[in-house]
């Protein structure tokens, strides 16, 4: 049987740094990172405490898949990934839990165009 998994990306409190990682348990890797359990590691080097963006595969090969991709992104393209789900950056995953429900992509999509819709209504 094949595990899912996540894809995420660990920032710093002064949100100039990204971290790119992939994991099976989200919560308990945010845990690692914030406790920096591997001292030596570039999250603890660098503070990145706060998981600011997360994707959720049903199959981990996917996700590890996922993450190259992410990292080969741009600085610029990484923040608008961000951006486009968490525009304020806030915490989305604590060793506790998930503390910010994202809208699902699909529900993003149907209420931008609900959105437009409106407007053009309007006009």
């Amino acid at each position: 049987m094949i595990k899912g998994g996540y894809v995420y990306i660990m920032t710093n409190k002064s949100k100039t740094v990204l971290y790119t990682g992939v994991t099976n348990d989200l919560c308990r890797r945010v845990f690692e990172h914030q406790t920096h359990i591997n001292p030596d590691s570039f999250t603890s080097k660098y503070k990145c405490h706060n998981c600011v963006y997360f994707e959720e595969f049903t199959d981990i090969t996917k996700a590890i898949a996922r993450e190259k991709a992410i990292k080969q992104l741009s600085r610029e393209k990484k923040n608008a990934l961000i951006n486009g789900v968490n525009p304020e950056w806030k915490e989305l995953a604590t060793p506790k839990g998930i503390v910010n429900n994202r809208e699902p992509w699909a529900e993003q999509v149907k209420r931008v165009i609900e959105e437009i819709t409106q407007e053009i209504k309007k006009q």
